[in-house]
């Protein structure tokens, strides 16, 4: 059996343990060092002198050493900090009397809400759940239609994932060795977009069928003034941590890592003035962070090994070479490279697509003349869609587990569908239009300026050619 057939029976035994229930990371770890002990086997060494362990020891040692990844654990502390600030209900009750005299005005507040709250956490579990106990029964109470109140929220929690600061573009970032000031910048204009998109859908929905959300009436109670306060109360403090890390990022006045350092200190601080702070909720959310971190870089390891020893095999070039064969244009490169990721975002988390899958398309990506960054913002917006494509909609289940015993999940996935075809539109209008994404990033950085990217050349990170030698 030659290398390369080696390399893909390789994929096919990582892939079935993963089906079988398998915890990914350690998956990787056990089939990498497995294959990389027959690859790099010499008859002369001892058993434990083979030359995967001391690719593996040195994997382990890059990631803990990437200065990328400082930022993931403090972005992820800001997130769970920010969820148990109780700022969530004040937000909502804000926007909505804020918003009080448009059409729809508490499916629009919902749908703010979730975006500023997403963009904050990250974490689409934690939003659509939160969301799901706040604004999904108050949406009922008020006689909104229940597969547009199910729709908001799934569809909303999930903007996470594309808005900054979204953890994704950090992973995707230091997989592909590129700026994350840059992807960063990318992404803001798709994300406005995307949730453009999802506003007016419900504001035109609401418009042409006013039955679908009745005009709420407790609202006409609060005051100009009481409105305002609300919104300073709760929407400004929010939003200013928001742009103070963004801005401090895009403007080049702070690293990714020195900016998230700013947005968790500034969590503790709102957490702090809402009254919401206690040493219990900063130890809970310490240990989720640790939790989730290591999670993170036990698949970071475990990818390393494993792409460096599938690419020594020869399974990367077979891949490659069947591409090439193929005879497709880069359009056609794009929509299956994108049919592939969002099949596989049914079964799989986003942090295992991008760490274990999105490595086999980056050679690639040269050949077709695709930008690494146009390419991860195309992924982002695309893994918005394994979230909300039945039967694996992993938004509606959140909701399903919070909300109230009369909502059907047959009733969420048909509130899922048409947001679903909001998120295609926006992947077609950027195919459309590239200046979506790229208009940003030339305008701030077409000149030569200091860029925050992670080092390819990494002397601590081995090219598995060293072991041919």
């Amino acid at each position: 059996m030659s290398d390369p057939i080696v390399a893909l029976s390789m994929l096919c035994l990582f892939l079935i343990f993963i089906f079988l229930g398998f915890p990914i990371a350690f998956t990787l770890m056990a089939v990498g060092i497995f294959f990389g002990f027959y690859a790099y086997f010499d008859p002369i060494q001892s058993f434990f002198e083979n030359k995967i362990f001391y690719l593996f020891v040195q994997n382990t040692y890059s990631v803990m050493s990437n200065d990328v990844l400082i930022s993931v654990p403090l972005f992820l502390f800001m997130g769970y900090m920010v969820e148990r600030a109780n700022i969530l209900d004040r937000l909502f009750l804000s926007l909505q009397v804020g918003l009080r005299g448009l059409p729809g005005s508490m499916a629009l507040a919902a749908l703010i809400t979730c975006a500023l709250f997403a963009t904050a956490t990250g974490i689409v579990g934690a939003v659509v759940t939160l969301m799901g106990l706040l604004a999904l029964p108050a949406m009922l109470k008020a006689g909104y239609d229940q597969r547009l109140s199910a729709g908001v929220i799934t569809a909303g929690g999930t903007l996470g994932i594309l808005i900054p600061p979204s953890i994704m573009l950090i992973v995707y970032a230091a997989t592909a060795g590129i700026s994350v000031v840059k992807l960063y910048a990318a992404a803001i204009g798709p994300g406005i977009l995307l949730a453009s998109l999802y506003l007016l859908y419900v504001f035109t929905r609401v418009v042409i069928n006013p039955s679908l959300a009745p005009k709420l009436q407790d609202a006409e109670k609060y005051s100009f003034i009481k409105s305002l306060y609300l919104l300073v109360t709760s929407f400004l403090p929010l939003a200013l941590l928001m742009f103070s890390v963004l801005g401090s990022i895009l403007f080049g006045l702070a690293t990714p890592s020195e900016a998230a350092a700013m947005g968790a200190l500034g969590s503790i601080i709102l957490a702090v003035s809402y009254g919401a702070f206690t040493w219990e909720k900063l130890r809970e959310s310490v240990h989720r962070t640790a939790r989730t971190t290591a999670m993170v870089c036990f698949l970071f390891v475990g990818s390393w090994t494993f792409s460096s020893v599938f690419s020594y095999l020869g399974g990367e070039s077979l891949i490659k070479d069947f591409m090439l064969d193929l005879n497709i244009n880069t359009i056609q490169f794009l929509i299956l490279t994108q049919l592939i990721i969002f099949i596989l975002g049914w079964p799989l988390e986003w942090s295992e697509i991008i760490i274990i899958f999105v490595p086999i398309f980056l050679p690639l990506l040269g050949y077709f003349g695709v930008d690494p960054l146009f390419f991860g913002i195309l992924i982002a917006i695309n893994l918005q869609t394994s979230f909300l494509t039945p039967p694996m909609a992993m938004s509606a289940y959140y909701l399903k587990g919070v909300a109230p015993s009369g909502v059907k999940l047959v009733t969420i996935f048909k509130g899922c569908l048409p947001f679903l075809s909001m998120v295609l539109l926006s992947l077609v209008l950027v195919y459309v239009q590239p200046k979506i994404v790229t208009a940003l990033p030339d305008y701030f950085y077409s000149v030569n300026t200091e860029e925050v990217t992670v080092d390819v050349e990494d002397p601590n990170v081995i090219d598995p050619s060293f072991f041919a030698e």
